[in-house]
């Protein structure tokens, strides 16, 4: 009764742990595919601002948006 009862209690455990991990590496490949923002959307939003950006600015700005993942 009592190994019944661990079991369960360990199967559910380990079901959680691969599971994490296998959501981790879906959502990692996802967001390698269809990233949250690119140069495009950086320059329609500076746009919407009111200020048209330079390339360099964009690069500069794609380069800090990498370092913050």
């Amino acid at each position: 009764m009592i190994q019944d009862i661990l079991l369960v209690l360990l199967g559910i455990v380990i079901g959680a742990i691969a599971g994490f991990f296998l959501c981790k590496i879906y959502m990692q490949k996802y967001l390698k595919k269809n990233p949250p923002i690119n140069e495009k959307m950086i320059e329609t939003l500076m746009s919407g601002m009111g200020r048209k950006p330079s390339q360099k600015q964009v690069k500069q700005l794609m380069q800090q948006m990498n370092k913050m993942k």
